[in-house]
Parts: C-alpha cells; structure tokens; sequence
C-alpha cells in the first residue's frame, strides 16, 4: 500500500470546506432554532410555574371562601335554630295563656250556672214548701199520711228538675 499524502492534505482541505459550509449554513440556522427552542421552553416552564402558583392561590381563596360560607351557614343555622326556640316557647305560652284564660271562664260559667240552679232550686222548693203547706192545711191529714205526701211531692220535683 502506497501512501498519497496529496489525497489526506485534499481530504483534510475538503473537510474544513465542508464543516466551515455545515457551520455557516447548518449548524447556524440549527443552533439558532435550538436557542429559540430552548427559550420557547423556558418561558412556557416559566408561564406554567406562574399559573401553577396562581392556581395554588385561588384554590387557598376558594378554600376560604367555602370556610366561610360554612362558618356562616352554622351560624344561620344557629341563629334559625334559637329563633325557632323562641318561637315555640312564644306559642306555648301564649297557648297557656289562652288556656287558662278559658279555664277561668269556664270556671266563671259554672259558678255562674251552679248559682242559678241553686237559685231555681230554691224557689221550687220554696214553691213546694208552700204547696205542700197548702195541701196539707186542706186535708188535715195525720202523721203517717202526711209524711206520704211529703215524699211523693219531692219524688214529682225530683223528676221535674
């Protein structure tokens, strides 16, 4: 085997031709793309970092808000709950009031009642007595006779009453 050294010193002229052709119109344009890229991507990174940590942010605001609206959901729902405490408790005084109220009046009817049946009472008695007396003058009867008219009139009064 011969050595050329002309053909290495054209082979070594022929690849700095083609690697300074590959760097000015390859590896340039390449590289430059690759850097757009590689910015491309840092900036997305950097985008997606600031809506995650916004993200993050609304999710502790929206985590707030629902402690919120379940602190003051109890709360109506304490306040709604003493409110209809104190609403029962109005109605069932009210409610005794009213009965006794109408326990009183029925009270008052009754007395009211007893004293003229009393009243009536009376004055049929005394209307008996009387007629009694006068039926009793007329006949002029004995003892045993007249403690048998005595108990037949009570028995017709007591029947009328």
């Amino acid at each position: 085997m011969t050595y050329y050294w002309e053909s290495t010193v054209i082979t070594i002229i022929a690849f700095g031709i083609l690697f300074w052709a590959l760097n000015r119109y390859a590896f340039g344009p390449l590289f430059g793309i690759m850097e757009k890229r590689r910015q491309l991507v840092k900036e997305e990174l950097a985008a997606a970092e600031e809506s995650r940590k916004a993200a993050e942010q609304y999710l502790a605001e929206q985590k707030q808000a629902v402690e919120e609206a379940r602190r003051q959901a109890y709360e109506m729902i304490e306040q709604a709950k003493n409110s209809s405490s104190k609403q029962a408790e109005e109605i069932i005084q009210a409610a005794r009031s009213e009965a006794n109220r109408l326990k009183e009046e029925a009270l008052r009817d009754i007395e009211s009642e007893k004293n003229k049946a009393v009243a009536a009472l009376r004055s049929q008695v005394s209307g008996m007595s009387v007629l009694i007396a006068s039926k009793i003058i007329e006949k002029q009867i004995d003892e045993k006779s007249h403690q048998e008219l005595i108990e037949r009139y009570l028995q017709e009064a007591g029947n009328k009453s």
